[in-house]
Order: C-alpha cells, then sequence, then structure tokens
C-alpha cells in the first residue's frame, strides 16, 4: 500500500499540512508539484493528495497545469486539502470538476485555515491568533487523516453560498491578469542580492539581472519571494513595508529550496 501526496507551497503551510498528513497516514511518501519527475515510485499506488494553497478564492494556475501532466492514477483513491487565510469559497469543487475533466475521483477534500500569508492585505495577525489557527489546523489533520484511512468518500469542504457565488466569480474575472500582477513588486535600498527569492520562486518567475530580482509576468502570486526575503527588501504596492512577513514557523527556507528527499533544487 503507497500513498503519495503531491504538495504546493510558498510560505509553508501546505508543506507542514503535507508533512502532518504523511505522518499520520504512514506509508506515505511527498513530492513537491513543481518537481514531480523527481519522484519514482515503487509498486502500488492506492491513494493521491493534492495539498496547496488558495489562490484568489480559487484553485491555483499551478495545481491545474500539475493535473494536466501528472501521471494518473484512475483507479487510485484521491483526497485534497485546500489551505487557506479564511475563506476556500468554491475552490474544492472547483478541484473536483477539474479533475473529472481528466477522468479522476475527488473522494474527499478539506479545508485548513492557517495565518494569511497575502501580505498585500496585511499581516498574520497576533502570535495568540496564530497558535489558535495552528491547533486547529492540527485538529483538521487528524480528522482528515482518518477519514482518509478509512478511504471514505464524499466529504467535500465549502463556504457559504455567498462566497461561492461572488468570490468564484472574482477568480474567473480575475485569473488570466493574475500572471502579471508581479509588476507590483519593487525592492528597497536593503536588497543584498542573496539570490533567495529567485530560488524560492516555484515558477521560476524571477531571476536576479545586476545582482536585483525582476520578475517576469508569469506570478503564482505565492508571495514565497516577499516573505522569505531575509532583508525584507521586497515590497509588493506601497503598504507591505509596514507589515510583519510570515511563513509557518515548523518550516524553514532550507525545507522550501530542498524537496523532501534532501536534494537540492535545480
Amino acid at each position: 500500500m503507497t500513498t503519495v501526496i503531491y504538495y504546493y507551497t510558498g510560505t509553508g503551510n501546505a508543506l507542514w499540512t503535507a508533512r502532518a498528513l504523511a505522518e499520520k497516514l504512514g506509508g506515505t511518501e511527498i513530492v513537491p508539484m513543481h518537481r514531480m519527475n523527481r519522484g519514482s515510485f515503487e509498486g502500488k499506488i492506492d491513494a493521491v493528495g493534492l495539498v496547496f494553497p488558495v489562490h484568489v478564492w480559487g484553485v491555483p494556475h499551478l495545481v491545474r497545469n500539475f493535473l494536466q501532466s501528472m501521471e494518473k492514477q484512475p483507479n487510485a483513491y484521491y483526497f485534497a486539502v485546500a489551505v487557506n487565510g479564511g475563506q476556500v469559497s468554491r475552490t474544492l469543487i472547483q478541484l473536483q470538476e477539474i479533475m473529472a475533466k481528466e477522468h479522476l475521483t475527488l473522494c474527499a477534500g478539506f479545508e485548513i485555515k492557517f495565518p494569511s500569508n497575502y501580505i498585500p492585505w496585511g499581516g498574520p495577525g497576533t502570535v495568540q491568533m496564530q497558535r489558535e489557527l495552528f491547533n486547529a489546523a492540527q485538529q483538521k489533520i487528524n480528522v482528515a487523516a482518518s477519514y482518509v484511512s478509512s478511504r471514505k468518500s464524499g466529504l467535500l469542504d465549502k463556504g457559504p453560498l455567498w462566497q461561492r457565488v461572488l468570490f468564484t466569480w472574482i477568480y474567473r474575472m480575475t485569473y488570466n491578469i493574475m500572471r502579471t500582477s508581479d509588476k507590483s513588486f519593487h525592492i528597497d535600498g536593503n536588497c543584498t542580492s542573496c539570490g533567495i527569492c529567485e530560488r524560492v520562486c516555484p515558477v521560476k518567475n524571477i531571476t536576479l539581472e545586476a545582482g536585483k530580482p525582476v520578475w517576469h509576468g508569469d506570478c503564482e502570486q505565492c508571495l514565497a519571494c516577499i516573505q522569505w526575503c531575509p532583508e525584507e527588501c521586497i515590497q509588493y504596492g506601497k503598504k507591505t513595508k509596514n507589515y510583519p512577513r510570515y511563513h509557518h514557523p515548523e518550516v524553514t527556507v532550507r525545507d522550501i529550496l530542498r524537496d523532501p528527499t534532501g536534494a537540492d533544487q535545480d
């Protein structure tokens, strides 16, 4: 029996979730979605998990692209976890529909709330608020692991109707323009040309030119670059300089820069 969890993470919430689920499930390997070709699996894969953040109240570009190119396991039990900063909206229903077009069945979908990493709208909240969310996340992991271990089907977390209507409309209106939203990134005078922003970007949208980061219009809005910058010199718009940075406290930049097998990213 083998379970594989594919994850996509920017600031560690999804990576922590994938690790915690794998520990509870046992016999589970976790693989970054953007490096799936590095994984090799022996024997039968009978369960596949997808763990990813909600982007603009929907499924991220990277996840949609992954589903089209991944090796399909049509007889496997598929489950998903959508981590978010407060509103899952219709994300897991949308994922179910996308997977159906790939002839795959999403058997179960869970949402887990974490401190928000979307710094253009503010910080992650107080330390006490973050702790409460982390504790609740662990409890939800236990529920999800029990459900998945039993191979149950039918549970699909979703937001209230008004979210599923309004936020889905916003997702559809902004989906094609979000890639070029990186025009709002800029740096202040503290950049040391360390290159971490370039290396943590999951879609290689950043390069260093004359020692400074340049964004190339293929952004996932994962905010990894701004949140992991050790000098906090990357800004987005005019307000982020005043907001605290965030990443999951049990995930380090080395975790982001290395896949679960310990191999360095290319």
